[in-house]
């Protein structure tokens, strides 16, 4: 595409963004959680239990627990070791959307929303449970961008970020860049956050948020550390037109706390910001059910 060509009606295009748990939620991951499961006659015995059982019985301590109490013998599979040279995730990644593609999978609830945020270079967060590397999400993404959008797809994301480079950055950054690199700039201006990953963990404490000990919690810093991230750019580029944020996550539990912390402390921080959660926790409604808004512009 000759970077002459570039979206010319981004300076009005309004500002929706996006922050979206991953599991079950864009993909469906053959991922498993390592646990031991309790039989009637009282014997515990090795199971795997897939992200979508786990939200389910998670708290059910009397049935389920992880090996030898150890939390991470348990989310082994969710972590990026250092003696494998491609990680767990953008593995599972690959045999998620091979399974897409081969039609012997649904989409997931969010799996579409996801798709159009990308073909519209919309800014958007990660925000998981996992422990992975924030670079090993981020090649999840792209792997999603390269074997999910088509190629008239990705042309249409590359017309809609040469607009925003030209919009707010100025043609001669544009033109000095090979579609290569905006896409890089562009996924480069996303957050990756994987919640019981040590290094986040570590901010968290740094930063002395409450409860920084659950995951709930955390998955709120996330998303704290996406607006304040998000608002920085929108005030350096002086875009001046309202802001929508919206929410995604296959988790009750974080869904509630989520809409929880919108309530008790996004609102008030964020005043101007229309919010929106959805509950992907059904497989059947698409886009999932929408719990929480603030504000009346509909993002999905």
């Amino acid at each position: 595409m000759p970077v002459d060509s570039y979206n010319p009606d981004i300076a009005r295009r309004d500002l929706k963004y996006y922050i979206f748990d991953w599991d079950d939620n864009i993909l469906r991951m053959p991922t498993y959680i390592h646990m031991d499961r309790r039989l009637a006659d009282g014997t515990w015995v090795p199971h795997l239990v897939s992200t979508a059982l786990f939200s389910v019985i998670r708290k059910d301590s009397a049935h389920y627990r992880p090996p030898g109490g150890d939390w991470e013998k348990a989310f082994v599979e969710f972590r990026d070791p250092a003696e494998r040279t491609e990680s767990k995730f953008l593995e599972d990644a690959r045999t998620a959307i091979d399974r897409i593609l081969e039609g012997t999978e649904k989409t997931p609830p969010s799996f579409n929303t996801f798709r159009k945020t990308l073909r519209e270079g919309r800014i958007f967060a990660i925000v998981t449970a996992r422990g992975h590397r924030p670079e090993s999400l981020r090649k999840g993404v792209e792997l999603f961008v390269s074997r999910i959008l088509s190629p008239d797809e990705r042309a249409e994301m590359i017309y809609n970020l040469r607009g925003y480079l030209v919009c707010y950055e100025g043609p001669a950054v544009n033109a000095s860049m090979t579609d290569e690199q905006v896409v890089d700039n562009y996924l480069s201006m996303n957050r990756y956050h994987a919640v019981t990953n040590p290094e986040f963990i570590a901010a968290v404490e740094a930063a002395e948020f409450p409860g920084a000990e659950e995951p709930e919690k955390r998955k709120q810093f996330a998303i704290l550390d996406f607006l304040d991230w998000l608002f920085r750019m929108v005030e350096r580029i002086g875009a001046r037109r309202p802001v929508s944020v919206g929410f995604s996550d296959d988790d009750p539990g974080n869904v509630a706390a989520v809409a929880d912390f919108i309530r008790n402390t996004l609102a008030e921080r964020f005043p101007a910001v229309k919010f929106v959660v959805y509950d992907t926790s059904d497989p059947d409604v698409e886009k999932g059910h929408k719990l929480v808004v603030s504000g009346q512009l509909p993002l999905f």
